[in-house]
């Protein structure tokens, strides 16, 4: 029902970038909150960005001015700009999306994850 396939994760060294993307559907797209989360292992999961269905944005302190969020609307897909990455970065990354008024975990659908490993 609320399709999110993740790509564009890889292996770099630190100080390099890479461009994560979340396909979804044209609903998901304009009426959705979506965010990027991530995980590395033995650590809980991490709140990365969020983004609202007016394009507000809010990013954790750890990324900020380092991340950048942006939505393609012709290709309904999320992106997640990463630059001057560091190994503390290394994690699983994961899209979800919700329904604006509805902040609670059984309202959240995830993808799959995509693989970001920084090396130092």
């Amino acid at each position: 029902q609320v399709p999110l396939v993740e790509s564009g994760g890889g292996s770099v060294q630190a100080g390099g970038s890479l461009r994560l993307s979340c396909a979804t559907d044209r609903n998901t797209f304009d009426n959705f909150c979506m965010a990027w989360s991530r995980q590395a292992p033995g650590k809980e999961r991490e709140w990365v960005v969020r983004i609202d269905s007016d394009g507000q944005t809010e990013y954790a302190d750890s990324v900020k001015g380092r991340f950048t969020i942006s939505k393609e609307g012709a290709k309904n897909t999320l992106h997640l700009q990463m630059n001057d990455l560091k190994p503390d970065d290394t994690a699983m990354y994961y899209c979800s999306a919700r329904r604006c008024y509805c902040n609670q975990e059984s309202c959240r659908h995830w993808g799959q994850g995509t693989q970001v490993t920084v090396s130092s």
